[in-house]
């Protein structure tokens, strides 16, 4: 897939939000290519889990505008959005405990019929459930209850996920399994990503492009496989 010959998927244009009267993101503008994975990467209390709220609708645009696939949604509300094709990984872990794995697989569907056959394209990635769809979810280990996270974003079959932090917390070995899930989605159904990290390696590997955001404003660019692109990214995070 050649990324950058794709029109755009997500488009952030002078996009100024933050938490009432404070200012978090300052005339922000991006532009992610249909089917391209873009590493939002920065030290932390940067503005970047600030960013994938302010696109999920969940705080409000002081400035700017927001397009999903040309289709303006600045004023539309998360559940829109996510309507729209828009599936929304959050560093809070917003899983039902109290529900099973099937029921929180299912929560984004449209119709329970889907289930099956989305579940049947989810599994090879994250084998672990398979067996295990009756299980309540508040009983998961924390890397379990992430691949449960992306299951569930990828269960929708959207066109654009944001990913908040997704590998925080946990081994190397699921690492491994959560990137190359993102991989295999990419390459089968074309999706777009956007991906919040601290994680460079794990960013890197998934993104084709990645984007420094420090006080609320990018300030570096560049390809996520260039030589030099870990130290280039360390950089800023060292400062």
């Amino acid at each position: 897939m050649n990324a950058i010959a794709s029109p755009s998927a997500l488009v952030l244009d002078g996009i100024t939000s933050g938490y009432r009267a404070s200012v978090v993101l300052r005339g922000l503008s991006l532009d992610i290519r249909k089917g391209e994975a873009v590493a939002l990467l920065g030290k932390n209390g940067m503005g970047k889990s600030t960013l994938l709220k302010t696109v999920m609708g969940y705080l409000a645009k002081k400035a700017g505008a927001i397009h999903l696939h040309g289709e303006n949604i600045t004023r539309l509300p998360p559940h829109r959005i996510a309507r729209q094709g828009v599936a929304y990984a959050s560093q809070e872990q917003p899983l039902f405990a109290d529900l099973s794995i099937r029921d929180n697989l299912r929560l984004g569907l449209a119709q329970e019929s889907l289930f099956d056959e989305r579940f049947a394209a989810v599994e090879p990635l994250f084998p672990v459930f398979g067996s295990r769809l009756a299980q309540y979810a508040g009983t998961l280990s924390g890397g379990e209850q992430k691949m449960l996270l992306l299951a569930r974003a990828l269960m929708v079959r959207p066109s654009v996920i944001l990913l908040d932090e997704i590998t925080e917390g946990l081994q190397p070995s699921v690492i491994d399994r959560l990137a190359n899930a993102l991989l295999q989605e990419r390459e089968q159904h074309g999706t777009t990503l956007l991906i919040v990290e601290q994680n460079v390696p794990f960013a890197l590997k998934v993104a084709d492009r990645y984007v420094v955001l420090k006080q609320g404003e990018l300030v570096d660019e560049g390809l996520a496989k260039a030589d030099g692109a870990v130290e280039a990214v360390f950089s800023h995070l060292r400062v």
